[in-house]
């Protein structure tokens, strides 16, 4: 397989943006459509007479090593900032951390004291060459402890200021403030070692990359709005930390653009239910998803999706997403997660037995000949699971290591098969489709999950021994809006499964991790009350239950389970074994005692 990672990757490329300004009150275009060069010279009443009805779209910017992103927008839309990400990438031939950012590139003017490793995790699938990749995460230089805030203007073609600015609190690296304008804030530098010769080994390496990232997403200020200016041709961004710098993003406006701000996904069952409304143990269900824009306008012809060429490589203009992780490599909280953009759907049930699965999954099952893939039985897991990608895993997977792509070429169909088993259990399944879409300056995720009923019509719930998520994801945060956009927490763990490839899978295991590595988290981390809600939630012992949130276990422990090896998983394939049931019955302040 070549090298999956973009050549934005693998060369540098990046993005910045510079000082604040103490105005902080939205901007709207006059009425008259006069460019204005100062702040002050319309009021607020005259700018925004006209506009305070209208809805305002989350816009998504970004800017690579200083070279803004060109933006098609829909004409005299009003919008929000709900996204910014920043990146700057340099090459080494020597392994020097990240050292080469404070000196070269577009964030050598930042302040890179105090920086230092947080985390190293390796790739496990190997590189074409035979090759391994390490990622090494950074934290702590003082720009990213360091209060930032951004401020946006929209220009005219002769650099004119139009409208009034917007300004951005973005705070600090992951502090929580109620002062800040985006839910997350993550501010970071990794290392690329790209010709490791083992899993676990660097020595000899000379391929090295340096990446400063900085991701603003959710907002939690949508009042702050703007609307498009007709005679706005582009948007300079200011980043408080580079005073003498901005940065500008072409806008083209569309007057007429074909599709509608905003994304729904229908999935229907077209195999229909018995009489009584359920189905039966051993049933096969068609499902069809149509994914649709946000006045419900189909975004592709029944019967059939857009190929991953057209998507990915083509003129897609629905702004529909697939997969795209091979280009442009996504890490759980440290790198891009919102921009992997997998379109998925998945079956879990019954209700009443959802629990996390730990069974592997291997990359087998996505090269084989099925395009939907079971990852949990009754007799190994307690729990019957079934997922499905688009396109199908053989095409999406298949087409990254076949050099003709032919897979990437295929039209994948709108429908497919979910198999209940023969020994399904009675109850309530939930069945979900989960996706994202990108258009005209738009970048949402959606989710929806439908209910069936399997041998009975008595309902069922999940009884799940975590929450309430709400006490911290609110104001901006709600799962309803950052992820996948899915506020339904037992519809997750059909997906989330670990893979042979990507063991960090389980949401269990991801939840741990963002949360021990967030200073957004209010309670102290061994305080488990906080989220779990019984003491027999915290008992099931593993490598993958304890070391994806304490980064070290005692000497004893080396001895007898071996060296820490993931910093999401503690080891490998055996990090979700139950070490012992005899040890770790209880944890120490935990609430739960």
């Amino acid at each position: 397989m070549e090298d999956p990672r973009p050549s934005s990757i693998r060369k540098p490329i990046f993005m910045a943006i510079g000082a604040a300004l103490l105005v902080s009150f939205a901007g709207c275009a006059s009425d008259d459509g006069a460019d204005l060069a100062s702040l002050g010279e319309v009021s607020q009443a005259t700018r925004c007479d006209d506009d305070d009805h209208q809805a305002s779209v989350g816009l998504a910017l970004e800017i690579e090593n200083g070279v803004g992103a060109p933006l098609k927008v829909k004409k005299g839309q009003k919008f929000h900032i709900n996204q910014i990400d920043l990146r700057a990438v340099v090459d080494a031939a020597v392994d020097e951390g990240v050292a080469a950012l404070d000196h070269t590139g577009d964030f050598s003017t930042l302040d890179w004291r105090g920086v230092s490793l947080a985390d190293q995790e390796f790739v496990l699938l190997s590189n074409a060459d035979g090759t391994f990749t390490r990622r090494r995460f950074f934290r702590n230089a003082k720009w990213m402890n360091q209060s930032n805030s951004f401020v946006v203007r929209q220009e005219n073609a002769a650099g004119a200021t139009l409208g009034s600015p917007i300004v951005l609190n973005a705070g600090s690296d992951d502090k929580r403030r109620e002062s800040d304008d985006f839910f997350a804030r993550r501010y970071r530098a990794i290392q690329w070692t790209n010709d490791c010769v083992s899993a676990t080994n660097c020595v000899g390496a000379t391929k090295f990359q340096e990446e400063a990232l900085v991701e603003l997403r959710y907002t939690r200020s949508p009042e702050k709005t703007f609307t498009i200016h007709p005679n706005t041709t582009r948007l300079r961004v200011t980043w408080s930390q580079k005073s003498n710098a901005s940065y500008t993003i072409p806008v083209t406006q569309i007057q007429n653009p074909t599709y509608a701000y905003g994304f729904s996904i229908d999935l229907d069952a077209l195999t229909p239910p018995r009489a009584d409304g359920t189905y039966a143990p051993g049933t096969d269900i068609r499902y069809r998803i149509t994914l649709r824009d946000g006045q419900g306008a189909r975004l592709h012809p029944e019967g059939s999706l857009p190929t991953y060429n057209e998507v990915v490589f083509g003129a897609n203009e629905p702004g529909i997403q697939y997969y795209r992780a091979f280009f442009d490599p996504t890490t759980t909280y440290y790198r891009r997660k919102h921009r992997e953009r997998m379109l998925m759907s998945q079956i879990i049930g019954p209700a009443q037995d959802v629990k996390p699965i730990r069974s592997i999954a291997e990359l087998s099952q996505f090269l084989g000949p099925e395009d939907v893939q079971t990852v949990g039985t009754f007799a190994r897991d307690n729990v019957f699971a079934q997922f499905r990608l688009f396109p199908t895993s053989s095409d999406l997977f298949g087409g990254a290591f076949d050099p003709l792509r032919a897979g990437w070429a295929r039209t994948p169909p709108d429908n497919w098969v979910y198999s209940l088993p023969a020994d399904a259990r009675p109850g309530t399944y939930l069945v979900t489709v989960k996706g994202r879409r990108t258009y005209l300056g738009e970048d949402v995720p959606f989710s929806r999950t439908v209910q069936i009923q399997v041998g009975t019509t008595t309902k069922t719930v999940a009884k799940l021994n975590t929450g309430p998520c709400t006490s911290c994801h609110s104001g901006g945060g709600e799962l309803s809006k950052v992820l996948h956009g899915n506020d339904n927490r037992a519809a997750c763990a059909s997906c989330h499964v670990p893979l042979g490839f990507e063991l960090e899978g389980p949401i269990a295991v991801r939840t741990h991790f963002i949360h021990s590595r967030s200073n957004r988290f209010d309670e102290r981390l061994d305080k488990c009350s906080a989220c779990h809600l019984d003491q027999a939630g915290i008992q099931r012992t593993s490598k993958a239950a304890c070391l994806s949130c304490h980064k070290s276990y005692p000497q004893s422990h080396v001895a007898q389970f071996g060296p820490i090896e993931s910093m999401y998983v503690g080891g490998g394939r055996e990090s979700f074994d139950q070490c012992t049931s005899a040890c770790h019955t209880t944890h120490p302040k935990s609430g739960l005692n």
